[in-house]
């Protein structure tokens, strides 16, 4: 009978989620949804010295966040195969590290930290690989070379060890990864990885073969800087004797630099202005705040979009999908081998896309909410007018606030280089007789200031782009912006009248009417 597909998100709480995190956590939710199986989120805690108070919450907020919560885990439902975080497994993995050594596929080892510096520097002085294994592993102290009435003297005295991997010399070890094809990797280039720690606990590559085997993973759909280590997890499968259950791997290409040299980083968010986190992270221990995805304005299902095409590709050109789409849409077998460089403009780009798909009264909810903060008083219908000129020239929500301010407050002073630049003797004057001219008008509506202004310029022969931008900086205070009729008419009569006026009242005296 066919296994139910079930993957599983496994991150450790060592600090916030990378961007590179949340990708692996999407392919994991879209291959288990594409497939109708489970999606699980494991906490990696073995190690309690990196461990950092509350990065296990932002990981779970970030899913939620982006909607794609996991079917069972921790700060999700709890089922068969509770608990999810390993450190409240800790009592179930030392049966298999002992199973291990009962056969003869792992040993204890006592050496001491200064012992293995020794060793280490040893080969390296010799031209060799400085590692524990199965010819350095001879002279070192260990069960394999002490004898065993003395392995049983030092276990009962309490006396620190670590149990450790018994690979084989000179083997082939073969796997097959989804993305990637055949992977062949010699044991003579791998070491007697550490299983059992001196604390109690095992380490990742023991605790993770166990519960992805207890907690029955089908597909293990992880980073690519998991693939060495994966060889190691074959051979635990095989002296576990699960290779019959052992799951399909798919190790995912890096997130690259956009320059694409190099695994993309927190500094080169820094560097460039741009997030490498979901959410806002400040760091516990030193203060430092590191700026997220959804406090900078984006919106979950364009990050979702985002990350998809990250390493992915569908069956056809198409680039925008919603969540649903994408989990009909994706599969293992269109996602690349090699690094994908992130591309900030397009992450713009896709965020700008959702943007414009949101309705006027979404994006209204929004802007004042921005505007409640900053003490700012507007009737909603009014809001929802300003959303619907401005969604088409902004990406980001936060720049409904920030690129058409003068929708709410007066505009600052113009830009006093452009008045120099594009005003001539008569721009004043002009624009004097035209705010004349509005004032006459009764029907305040973008067609009929749009039809009064091309009346005007026609009348005073004056070309329309001559007495355009005077008006517009009059009214805003800068260049660009939306529809400059449009914008006129919800800003209603008065407001413009007197903006204008005052506009005027500023110029240089050179330049007066």
């Amino acid at each position: 009978m066919e296994r139910r597909v079930r993957v599983r998100f496994a991150p450790s709480p060592t600090g916030p989620l990378h961007i590179g995190g949340v990708r692996t956590a999407l392919y994991n939710y879209l291959f288990a949804k594409k497939h109708g199986g489970d999606f699980l989120l494991r906490i990696e805690d073995t190690d309690q010295t990196r461990f950092v108070p509350g990065a296990e919450n932002y990981i779970i907020e970030a899913l939620k966040w982006l909607s794609i919560p996991a079917d069972e885990g921790v700060g999700f439902a709890q089922g068969k195969h509770a608990p999810y975080r390993q450190s409240e497994r800790k009592a179930m993995y030392k049966q298999y590290a002992d199973q291990l050594v009962a056969n003869d596929y792992a040993y204890y080892a006592f050496d001491t930290a200064e012992e293995l510096d020794t060793m280490r520097d040893t080969l390296k002085a010799n031209g060799m690989s400085p590692m524990y294994d199965a010819v350095s592993r001879m002279s070192m102290k260990n069960s394999l070379t002490l004898p065993s009435d003395e392995v049983e003297k030092r276990l009962a005295s309490g006396e620190p060890y670590v149990i450790r991997i018994k690979l084989p010399r000179k083997e082939e070890v073969r796997f097959h990864d989804i993305i990637r094809g055949w992977v062949v990797v010699h044991t003579n280039t791998m070491d007697d990885k550490v299983l059992f720690k001196s604390d109690g606990m095992p380490t990742y590559h023991l605790a993770n073969v166990v519960d992805d085997y207890l907690m029955e993973i089908t597909h293990v759909i992880r980073g690519e800087e998991w693939l060495p280590s994966a060889p190691l997890h074959v051979m635990l499968y095989r002296y576990l004797g699960w290779e019959d259950k052992m799951p399909e791997f798919a190790h995912l290409p890096l997130l690259l630099k956009p320059e694409g040299n190099g695994k993309l980083s927190k500094r080169d968010g820094d560097r460039l202005g741009f997030p490498v986190f979901p959410l806002n992270w400040t760091d516990p221990k030193t203060g430092e705040q590191s700026s997220g995805y959804r406090e900078s304005g984006y919106f979950p299902e364009a990050v979702i979009n985002i990350l998809a095409f990250l390493g992915w590709h569908p069956s056809d050109h198409r680039e925008l999908f919603n969540l649903e789409e994408l989990v009909n849409e994706f599969s293992l077998e269109r996602v690349s081998k090699s690094g994908a460089k992130f591309d900030v403009q397009k992450a713009h780009w896709f965020n700008q896309q959702y943007l414009r798909g949101k309705s006027d009264a979404e994006l209204a909810v929004t802007l004042k909410a921005i505007l409640d903060q900053k003490g700012i008083t507007a009737n909603l219908d009014y809001i929802t007018g300003v959303c619907g000129l401005m969604k088409e020239k902004v990406s980001f929500s936060n720049e409904l606030f920030s690129e058409g301010a003068y929708f709410f407050i007066e505009p600052g002073k113009a830009d006093e280089a452009l008045i120099a630049k594009k005003f001539k003797e008569d721009t004043a004057s002009k624009l004097k007789a035209f705010a004349a001219k509005l004032s006459e008008v009764n029907d305040w509506t973008g067609a009929k200031l749009e039809e009064s202004f091309h009346q005007f310029c026609e009348a005073e022969g004056k070309k329309p782009g001559e007495v355009m931008l005077p008006f517009r900086l009059s009214i805003s205070g800068v260049a660009g912006g939306p529809p400059i009729f449009d914008m006129a008419a919800l800003l209603g009569k008065e407001t413009v009248l007197n903006r204008m006026e005052q506009f005027l009242a500023s110029l240089p005296t050179s330049l007066q009417a």
